[in-house]
């Protein structure tokens, strides 16, 4: 199946000389969510306003279903929803205005069960005869949420979503992302919360400096750089490592009551029994075992800081 999305070397050059986008490659496969990933000022949030028609590229070119964006903006925009990161609103309208009017931008006709359900979605009902200017943070970027998805996009980019709100509101968002993939809505998240992206997302895109270091699936990147760390709980301290348990690379911890072993992929998970058994051999005995995966967050400094095998 063709891509949604396909981002064919997307490039952006300021003025300043700053190179925020280098020749960006991507497609994005209908249906799923994409977690786009970097430090800040890596780019991410450059190159969804040159997807959506926000900035305009110094070159390359975006496809959406085939069609060049640029050559029938209007078109392919109706088909996009975006929520920025920046909480601009018209301070004196109402929460139902808002929405009513973001939808009819778009070209939409009337549906005001549909924006109803969708304010209840996101615990806005109550507020919707409100004024912007007396919500709160968190209320706002509740409402930019609804007006992105008031058009009902078949496309929808959340730029840092979650950024500075409360627990609920998450929770509430996840939730409705939850509902929008069951519908076969494209999802493309930027988060600084890594664990929103290693629950949710089926592939991950790492951005740095304007490039795109590493696209995969979440699974596999988990499993290609996910090192574990096997902890050996023992019975009694020791003072070194055995000269004997040198292949295995072990460390002391917690003032030797520990043994730590880290490994990559299932060749050296097999090599636990012969661990085991040599520590058998030398009487050292353990009270417990626990094993533990590295984090997506680890993975991303990693991959960041040019570390990654």
């Amino acid at each position: 199946m063709p891509p949604i999305l396909s981002i064919q070397g997307l490039a952006k050059t300021y003025a300043s000389g700053l190179q925020a986008l280098q020749g960006v490659h991507l497609d994005i496969h209908r249906g799923e969510l994409f977690a786009l990933l970097g430090p800040n000022g890596a780019g991410k949030t450059t190159l969804i306003g040159a997807i959506c028609g926000l900035i305009r590229p110094t070159s390359g070119r975006v496809l959406l279903d085939g069609q060049d964006i640029a050559a029938d903006y209007r078109s392919a925009r109706q088909r996009i929803g975006l929520v920025p990161q920046e909480l601009a609103t018209d301070m004196f309208e109402t929460v139902w205005a808002a929405v009513r009017f973001s939808r009819g931008l778009f070209g939409r006709p009337d549906d005001d069960a549909y924006l109803a359900q969708l304010l209840r979605d996101l615990s806005l009902f109550e507020k919707r005869d409100s004024k912007m200017m007396t919500l709160s943070g968190g209320m706002k970027r509740r409402v930019l949420i609804a007006k992105a998805l008031s058009h009902e996009p078949e496309l929808l980019f959340l730029d840092e979503p979650t950024a500075g709100v409360d627990v609920k509101l998450r929770r509430d968002m996840w939730t409705l992302v939850s509902k929008l993939r069951e519908r076969g809505v494209t999802i493309i998240l930027t988060t600084h919360y890594l664990e929103e992206a290693e629950e949710m997302a089926d592939r991950i895109g790492i951005i740095n400096k304007g490039s795109l270091i590493l696209v995969e699936e979440k699974a596999v990147l988990m499993k290609k750089l996910g090192e574990r760390k096997l902890t050996i709980e023992l019975s009694e301290p020791l003072a070194a490592v055995p000269p004997e348990l040198a292949e295995w690379k072990l460390t002391l911890a917690a003032e030797g009551r520990q043994l730590q072993y880290r490994f990559e992929g299932a060749t050296e998970v097999q090599s636990i029994p012969g661990l085991l058994q040599r520590l058998g051999a030398l009487g050292l005995g353990f009270k417990d075992l626990k094993t533990e995966t590295r984090s997506l967050e680890e993975i991303f400094v990693r991959l960041v800081e040019g570390d990654a095998r």
